[in-house]
């Protein structure tokens, strides 16, 4: 079933319409459903403001006059994936939900100036030794093309809202030893603590778990955590090519980037013998703890790879 919305919604109002339904929350966490909604969001005619463009490409250290970069595309398409979250039939709680995994595909370069379609879907309610996970899936079309396609997985700690079954966890999500990390970063990123609110001035994400010391501490969180599509957004724009190659990125949460932070990167990047960018694997770690905060891979993808 299709749900068509005039417009996305605001993320403000889809988070604070989380935070004022607790006794709901407590019933769902009683007596959890085991089924997520059969249902897509769409929004048509979606199109990015150029300040707002320029303010997240700021932020990511990186300019680009002509074409969105791929971090930008999520942040255009996350408020309707945030509407199908927040349905009353979804059945896990919408606020202090951990980011654990993204996919993302981008098959086509998308100008500022696109008209999108974005559709939202979720799915694979699976259960981890932690609580219970599911996928957000998102799909971005131009002129009835798919141009980019994601896929997000999030972790509800503490809910079992999920058929018994295989338990699907990775081990490294919740592992808080000491790991083997590279021996040395290629860069580093020296995060302040108002980062989360920094980026939710140009991503429109406010969720508390990331803007201060007290909101994070009504979710549980001693202290505020990087936003995770911040991580992954800058990696792709220091790391990955232009926006006008298509190309592929994953990138898998270890340990939450606690704020502020100093945090440790490597990356390694593959190029042709013309020098051409072929790809890239990345790790970043906690330099005090030698615990991994993420690693990505992006890599390039071949002009036809998005013909549909």
């Amino acid at each position: 079933m299709d749900r068509l919305l005039q417009e996305p919604p605001p993320l403000p109002a889809l988070y604070a319409k989380a935070l004022i339904r607790p006794a709901q929350t407590a019933l769902r966490l009683r007596k959890p459903s085991t089924a997520l909604p059969d249902v897509r969001h769409r929004v048509e005619n979606v199109t990015a403001t150029p300040e707002k463009v320029a303010a997240f490409q700021g932020l990511m250290g990186r300019f680009q006059s002509q074409f969105l970069p791929s971090g930008y595309v999520h942040t255009l398409a996350f408020p309707v994936a945030v509407s199908v979250l927040a349905r009353r039939d979804f059945p896990l709680p919408l606020l202090g939900m951990i980011h654990l995994r993204n996919e993302v595909r981008h098959l086509h370069p998308i100008a500022i100036d696109e008209r999108l379609s974005v559709t939202a879907r979720v799915e694979k309610l699976l259960p981890h030794r932690s609580g219970t996970m599911a996928d957000v899936v998102v799909d971005v079309e131009a002129a009835s093309q798919l141009v980019w396609s994601g896929r997000s997985t999030y972790l509800a700690k503490g809910v079992q809202a999920a058929a018994p079954g295989t338990d699907s966890s990775d081990p490294a999500v919740t592992d808080r030893t000491a790991e083997d990390v590279p021996d040395y970063p290629t860069r580093v990123w020296t995060l302040d603590g108002g980062i989360g609110r920094s980026y939710a001035a140009v991503s429109g994400d406010y969720n508390p778990i990331h803007l201060s010391v007290a909101s994070s501490r009504m979710l549980g969180m001693k202290r505020p955590i990087a936003h995770g599509m911040y991580l992954a957004s800058r990696m792709v724009a220091e790391i990955g090519p232009d926006e006008s190659s298509p190309f592929q990125w994953t990138i898998d949460f270890r340990a939450p980037v606690t704020l502020p932070s100093r945090v440790l990167l490597s990356a390694q990047v593959e190029r042709s013998s013309t020098s051409d960018w072929l790809g890239a694997e990345v790790t970043a770690w906690d330099p005090k703890r030698r615990r991994t905060h993420f690693s990505g891979r992006l890599e390039r993808l071949h002009r036809q790879a998005g013909a549909e």
